[in-house]
């Protein structure tokens, strides 16, 4: 069984920016609210389908598998809920691992997310100076999540 084990961030500032080189993605989900998330990525010019199990903690089921690109993109315009999920990718590399930063665009212009990926629940890793606080646990920031309530909609 595949595993995705991950824990979330907001982000303090800009610093995490310097060097960096980012990647458009659009994504969309098929069904949400099933307890099984169903998403269709463009990634560049890649086409993915990943689906996502309920978990426990940070550690949950996750299948991912490349598709033909006019499939997925033809998915995201007919299957996918609407708002679709637009952002720009950045991978940073600090202390041994690779960060994942989303700068999200569109209904969630605003809100930037560091995650990383671990091994295994209890991994230990140095926090980049530019992390804020942990949002790992908060369904909010869940991607599936800001299609239903995107962060331009939020309250303080």
């Amino acid at each position: 069984m595949a595993t995705e084990i991950e824990r979330k961030f907001l982000v303090r500032d800009d610093s995490w920016k310097k060097g960096a080189t980012g990647e458009r993605c659009c994504q969309g989900y098929i069904c949400p609210g099933s307890g099984v998330t169903v998403r269709v990525r463009v990634r560049g010019r890649l086409g993915f389908l990943t689906v996502k199990g309920g978990g426990s903690g940070i550690s949950r089921q996750e299948y991912e598998y490349e598709i033909p690109l006019r499939d997925a993109r033809e998915m995201l315009e007919t299957l996918c809920v609407k708002p679709l999920i637009v952002k720009n990718r950045y991978l940073i590399r600090h202390e041994g691992f690779v960060w994942e930063v989303d700068e999200f665009l569109g209904e969630n212009s605003g809100l930037v997310i560091a995650e990383i990926e671990l091994e295994h629940p209890e991994q230990v890793f140095l926090l980049p100076d530019w992390i804020d606080r942990e949002v790992s646990g908060d369904p909010r920031y869940y991607n599936a999540s800001l299609v239903a309530n995107p962060y331009l909609n939020w309250r303080d």
